[in-house]
């Protein structure tokens, strides 16, 4: 099993972590929000955290995730965030959302370098990878970015905007938009005979789709898997997927890979952190992922 994080942010840092709340900057500007799983101290005083801070999320009576944002000085609503390594040049958009998402999860970036370089050794001329639950559009990025053909799918028209203008920040182009419940669209290339050589899954703990199609991940994971072992190529293939939910471990998503994929080349998963600057680690989910490409 495997601890992941990050090491090529330069526009990304998380400064500190406790009492259920995370100080983070994003390029210029330093936020807080909370974070469920910092059950420890923080090891800043609550001044520093309030001194350093451009904006702090604070929640709805009554909610776990809606609320709004208390600003000083001249943050913006609205920014660009660089994630620059020596493949990849990205460019997002991030805004204060009621949601406490910005509009990025930092700890992401490992797996853009991940399917980077599995692009990067594909004897394909033009791969096509599927993203689903695709939110903003990292990895649809970072995708585009390495040569391959995009699908985008998410169920949230606004989001689908968001990822577009991420693409023209990141000066890409031609990716594919679909605004679409997941399962629904999986089911649908399944029976069209289809097959991507990259799969990319970040399923939230719940959600709906366009026309109310209801999400839960501990019903649905284990037949939306199913469905993609169908939809995924023979060879010169990869696969990731996350997973955000404090009832998931990384043995559960490790037994639903090996229910469906069987066994697989080279399979990588545990859990992604972030580390602050005082060396604690933040969990931030678990993840699988797999490729028959290897240097």
């Amino acid at each position: 099993m495997l601890l992941l994080t990050p090491t090529q942010h330069t526009d990304y840092e998380l400064i500190d972590t406790g009492g259920f709340e995370k100080l983070e900057r994003f390029g210029p500007y330093t936020l807080t929000r909370p974070e469920p799983q910092a059950v420890w101290d923080k090891s800043l005083s609550e001044q520093e955290w309030n001194k350093r801070s451009d904006a702090v999320f604070k929640r709805d009576k009554g909610s776990q995730e809606k609320g709004q944002w208390l600003t000083k000085g001249d943050m913006p609503e609205r920014w660009v965030f660089q994630y620059r390594t020596g493949r990849l040049h990205l460019r997002t958009k991030l805004a204060l959302s009621s949601f406490k998402h910005v509009g990025l999860f930092p700890e992401q970036a490992t797996n853009w370098d991940y399917l980077t370089e599995k692009l990067s050794l594909m004897p394909v001329q033009k791969p096509n990878v599927l993203n689903l639950f695709a939110y903003t559009g990292g990895a649809s990025l970072a995708a585009r970015a390495a040569g391959a053909d995009v699908t985008h799918v998410d169920a949230v028209k606004q989001v689908i905007s968001w990822s577009r203008e991420n693409m023209e920040l990141s000066s890409l182009d031609n990716i594919r938009w679909v605004v679409e419940d997941a399962m629904k669209f999986v089911k649908r290339e399944v029976r069209r005979g289809k097959r991507y050589h990259g799969l990319i899954l970040d399923p939230p703990a719940y959600g709906r789709g366009p026309d109310g199609e209801k999400w839960l991940l501990e019903e649905h994971i284990n037949e939306m898997l199913g469905l993609c072992a169908q939809l995924l190529e023979k060879e010169n293939y990869f696969f990731i997927i996350n997973l955000y939910s404090l009832g998931f471990s990384a043995l559960i998503i490790e037994n639903l890979v090996r229910a469906h994929f069987g066994k697989v080349p080279n399979h990588e998963f545990g859990e992604l952190y972030l580390q602050d600057s005082f060396d604690k680690k933040l969990p931030l989910g678990v993840f699988s992922r797999f490729s028959d490409l290897s240097v």
